[in-house]
Parts: structure tokens; C-alpha cells; sequence
């Protein structure tokens, strides 16, 4: 369904105050919520789910090629409503902790445990939409796909990725930005943007997928991944 009020919607500009996103692939991020989604995290912020299963070796190398390396799955994709076709919007994303917790797999139970105090906050990043700014009609005319964005654990990472402390977890937002032409915009900017939250797709960071089960899932779901169900992964 549609997540029409989003956070904070009153006191909104009229521009986003109607706004609605719908999460696309809403029933896979759930298949993969009720397993306990989650995401590679490295120093280089390959793309999450670079190859199913971890690091492979392929041709002599540690990781398969660029051209082979995957994009976060399930990949963040909205639907948007109610904005205004005319005017100029900015979507970006960003992470925030769940909690003040690290954690630690225990194989033998399948299940994440606390393990102490979460690590000192990674700094705060935000990902822009590579085609904002853009018009609200160009924005609700077709799926917004967040597919470029890239996770790291690297804190001294200069490519501007998302930066993540593995064993730790996240929730993923969605923000809605009117490009106020007023000269006196930053004055309004508490009231020219709308967050939505999804709660299925919060996920933990790793380095490493822990639960096979979320592996199975990736590769069974990932239509990049074909190589690796037929058994003969394909150079």
C-alpha cells in the first residue's frame, strides 16, 4: 500500500504535504525481513550483493569483474504520488541506527544477539537521486530506482558512499525535497521535504552474510544470480 503521511507531514509545505510513496517489491523486502535481511558492508563499497555467497574466486581474482558486480538487493524502489508536476523535487536517502546495539551471529541458534554497545555513529551521509532535481511529473511518471547507492564500512571512504559499521543495524529513509525558489528558502526548509520509513526494509550490515538462508534467498530472487542457481556460474 501507499505510505501517504510518511513522517512529520503536518505543518508541510503544500508542495509535499500530499506526497505518497509506495515501496516496490514490497513482498520480497518482507520475505527477506521475516529471515532478518542483510547487506554487505566493505572498504571499497562494492555494491551489496556483489556475488551470492561472498567473495569467489573468478579468473585468478578474489571478486568477479566489475561488469559482474551486484547492486544492493532487493534494490530500494518507490512508486511516488501527490506532488506537484510542476515543481522541482530533490530525493535522496540515508541511514539511521535501529538501536545503540553491535551484534554478533550465533550459528547454532540462527539468530542475532547483542553483544555490547554500538560502535561510535559512522559519519552521517546522505545519497541524492542522480537525476535530482527534476519536475514532480517526471518523478510519478515511472518507478524511482535508488540503484547507484553504495554501502561502505571504509570511514575514511572520499567517494562519497553511505557509510555503515557492520554487525550493526539500519533503517533505510526516503526523502521528498521541494526546491523552494523563494530567496528566502531556508527558512521554510523544515516545511519543504516529507520522510517515509519502511520498517521491512531495515537490515543488518555485514561483511559477510551470516544466515545461509538469506543467501539462498539472494541468489533464488536476484535475476543477476542466474549463474549461480543453474550451478555454472557464467564469465
Amino acid at each position: 500500500g501507499w505510505a501517504g503521511e510518511g513522517l512529520g507531514a503536518s505543518g508541510k509545505n503544500r508542495h509535499v504535504c500530499h506526497a505518497a510513496a509506495r515501496l516496490e517489491m514490497g513482498s520480497l523486502w518482507e520475505e527477506f525481513n521475516r529471515l532478518g535481511t542483510e547487506m554487505i558492508v566493505t572498504k571499497a563499497g562494492r555494491w551489496e550483493l556483489e556475488w551470492p555467497g561472498g567473495l569467489q574466486r573468478w579468473g585468478g581474482t578474489p571478486f568477479p569483474p566489475p561488469s559482474l558486480r551486484r547492486r544492493m538487493f532487493p534494490t530500494f524502489q518507490v512508486k511516488l504520488s501527490g506532488l506537484d508536476p510542476l515543481a522541482d523535487y530533490v530525493l535522496l536517502m540515508d541511514f539511521i541506527p535501529l538501536d545503540d546495539k553491535r551484534y554478533r551471529y550465533a550459528f547454532h541458534s540462527s539468530s542475532w544477539l547483542a553483544a555490547g554497545r554500538a560502535e561510535p555513529a559512522a559519519p552521517g551521509r546522505v545519497h541524492f537521486h542522480p537525476d535530482s532535481p527534476a519536475k514532480g511529473a517526471q518523478w510519478m511518471r515511472q518507478i524511482v530506482s535508488f540503484d547507484k547507492l553504495k554501502l561502505t564500512n571504509n570511514l575514511l571512504d572520499d567517494n562519497g558512499h553511505i557509510i555503515l559499521n557492520s554487525m550493526h543495524r539500519y533503517q533505510p529513509r526516503f526523502h521528498v525535497v521541494f526546491v523552494d525558489p523563494r530567496r528566502d528558502s531556508e527558512r521554510f526548509a523544515h516545511q519543504n521535504f516529507k520522510s517515509f520509513s519502511f520498517p521491512e526494509t531495515q537490515f543488518m550490515a555485514v561483511t559477510a552474510y551470516q544466515n545461509h538462508r538469506i543467501t539462498q534467498l539472494k541468489i533464488a530472487s536476484n535475476p543477476f544470480a542466474k549463474g549461480f542457481r543453474d550451478g555454472d556460474p557464467e564469465p
